[in-house]
């Protein structure tokens, strides 16, 4: 009897969806400690919430977040230019906030008021 040279490979492919089945099954037992909520029904802040919130750089996020549509040097593209900004400090809030028609996607849910105003002034230091 001559062995069969697919065998290993298929019994690691195997163990591989065992083992990815497995670690997702964990995961979803882990979901109530992930989505902790205190009394109020909020999130409750880790200390790495909070590091990430005093940590966060504008410039980084403007290079994550908004050069897609806005071009790699921000002076547009399917968005319009970020350099120069001739709106108020209010509306460009407002806009990273609650986001502006179809195009411009909130951001409200994903940043604080201070880490959106730190923005603003970023966007508008930008010449």
């Amino acid at each position: 009897m001559k062995n069969n040279p697919v065998v290993p490979y298929i019994l690691i492919f195997a163990l591989g969806l065992g083992l990815i089945f497995f670690m997702s099954l964990y995961g979803l037992d882990q979901k109530k400690e992930i989505t902790a909520t205190d009394e109020d029904g909020k999130t409750e802040e880790t200390e790495g919430d909070s590091a990430a919130a005093e940590d966060f750089d504008p410039e980084t996020f403007v290079q994550g977040q908004c050069i897609g549509c806005h071009g790699g040097d921000l002076t547009g593209g399917m968005g319009p230019s970020l350099v120069g900004l001739t709106d108020s400090e209010e509306e460009v809030h407002g806009f990273i906030k609650n986001g502006k028609g179809d195009m411009m996607p909130p951001f409200g849910d994903k940043l604080a008021d201070e880490q959106i105003d730190e923005l603003t002034e970023y966007l508008f230091s930008l010449k």
